[in-house]
C-alpha cells in the first residue's frame, strides 16, 4: 500500500465518524476505583454564600426548607436581601415563616452617591437596615469592578466614602462578605494558555479586558487595603478570594489579617484537583474558612460533599466548563469538617442557632 494513503487512513477514519466540535468531547473514563458518592452532609452545615427571592411564596419557601433539609443544611444564609423596604420584606418572608433557618445581609445604597452627606446617610441606612433584621452586608462584585461615580471614574474597593458604613458593621459586630473581581484567568488574554479558555468561548461576557477594566492585581491590593484600614470589621472574602488555585498566597493574606475569613463558594474545582496541599491549608486554616455554593441548585452540593469527606479519586466536577479535570477528595478530619461546615459561621454570624 502506498506510503501517501496509509498517512491519510487516520483522517479518513476520523472523517468518517462525523465532524465533533470541542464542546461535544466527553469522554466516559474507564478507570474502575472505589466510590462513596454523597447526597448529604455528615454534619449540619450553613451555607454561608447563597442568593434567594426574598418574595417568594410560602409554597416555595416551604419546599426550599425541604430540600435544605435533605442536604443536612441548618441554615442558609441569603446574600440578596436588598436594602430599605425589600430588605425588611425579605426579612419578614423569610425568617418569619422560619426564624432558624436563614440569615439575611444586607446590601449598600448607592443611590446619591455623589451628594454631600453621602456617607451619612448611606450608614444611617445600614444601620436601620441592621435594626430591621439584617445580620451581615453583602458587597457584590460590581463594587470595584463596574460601579462608577458621577463623573464616570471607577469606584476604588478602598474608597473612603464607604468608611462609615464599615463603622457601622464594626460597632453592629455584624460580618462583611465581599465579593471582589472574578477569576484571574477572566482577566488575561483568551489564548491557547488561559485555563477559562472553555467557558469564555462560551460566555465571551465573563471576559475582563484591559480596555475596560482595572487589573485583577490592581483589585486585589485594593480589597487588601480595605481589610487593613478597618481591622474591627469580620469580612468574609467570597470566592476564596480567588485565590483557590494559590492557596498558600490566600494563607499569607490570612496570616497578614486577622480579622480576614473566607468562603468555598464556586471554587471547589480548584480543591477538588489539589487535594494533598488542600487538605493540608484547611488544617491550618480551619478556623477561618467556611461553607458556601453561590448558586442554589441542590444536586452540585453532592460534590462538595464528595470532595470534603471522602478519599475518592478521579470523578467529575458538576460543570464541565469551569473544570475540564477531574476531582479529588480531601478527607477531612471530623472537626475541620465540623469549623468548615457549622462552627465558623455559628461564630461569626449573630443569631446562628447551636448545631443539633
Amino acid at each position: 500500500m502506498h506510503k501517501a494513503f496509509l498517512a491519510l487512513l487516520p483522517l479518513l477514519t476520523f472523517a468518517q465518524t462525523g465532524a465533533m466540535s470541542i464542546e461535544e468531547y466527553d469522554p466516559r473514563s474507564t478507570l474502575v476505583v472505589p466510590e462513596h458518592p454523597k447526597t448529604r452532609a455528615k454534619y449540619p452545615f450553613v451555607d454561608v454564600h447563597n442568593h434567594q427571592r426574598g418574595d417568594m411564596s410560602v409554597d416555595r419557601l416551604a419546599q426550599l426548607v425541604k430540600d435544605m433539609d435533605a442536604l443536612n443544611m441548618r441554615v442558609m444564609v441569603n446574600l440578596s436581601g436588598g436594602y430599605g423596604d425589600r430588605l425588611s420584606a425579605t426579612v419578614r418572608n423569610m425568617k418569619g415563616h422560619y426564624p432558624d433557618r436563614f440569615v439575611v445581609f444586607a446590601s449598600i445604597n448607592f443611590t446619591g452617591l455623589d451628594e454631600p452627606g453621602y456617607a451619612e446617610k448611606a450608614a444611617a441606612q445600614m444601620d436601620q437596615d441592621f435594626r430591621n433584621g439584617a445580620q451581615g452586608l453583602k458587597i457584590f462584585k460590581n463594587f470595584g469592578m463596574d460601579l462608577k461615580d458621577g463623573k464616570g471614574e471607577r469606584v476604588h474597593v478602598d474608597d473612603q466614602r464607604f468608611d462609615k458604613v464599615f463603622e457601622v458593621c464594626a460597632k453592629w459586630n455584624y460580618p462583611v462578605l465581599i465579593h471582589t473581581a472574578e477569576p484571574a484567568s477572566f482577566f488575561q488574554p483568551i489564548d491557547k494558555y488561559n485555563e477559562r479558555w472553555f467557558e469564555l468561548k462560551q460566555i465571551p461576557g465573563r471576559a475582563r479586558p484591559p480596555e475596560r477594566y482595572p487589573s485583577w492585581e490592581t483589585m486585589m491590593a485594593e480589597q487588601e487595603n480595605l481589610f487593613a484600614r478597618h481591622p474591627k470589621v469580620r469580612f468574609i472574602n467570597a470566592h476564596l478570594g480567588w485565590r483557590g488555585g494559590n492557596l498558600a498566597d490566600l494563607g499569607r493574606q490570612l496570616d497578614r489579617l486577622p480579622n480576614v475569613y473566607a468562603d468555598v463558594a464556586a471554587v471547589l474545582a480548584e480543591l477538588g484537583r489539589q487535594p494533598r496541599f488542600a487538605r493540608e491549608w484547611f488544617i491550618k486554616y480551619q478556623d477561618r474558612v467556611m461553607m458556601g455554593k453561590d448558586t442554589w441548585s441542590p444536586a452540585e452540593y453532592y460534590t462538595y460533599f464528595r470532595v470534603f469527606e471522602t478519599a475518592d479519586e478521579y470523578f467529575d466536577y458538576y460543570r464541565k466548563r469551569h473544570a475540564f479535570w477531574k476531582m479529588y477528595g480531601m478527607d477531612l478530619p471530623d472537626d475541620v469538617l465540623k469549623k468548615l461546615y457549622y462552627q465558623n459561621a455559628q461564630r461569626l454570624i449573630p443569631g446562628i442557632p447551636p448545631a443539633k
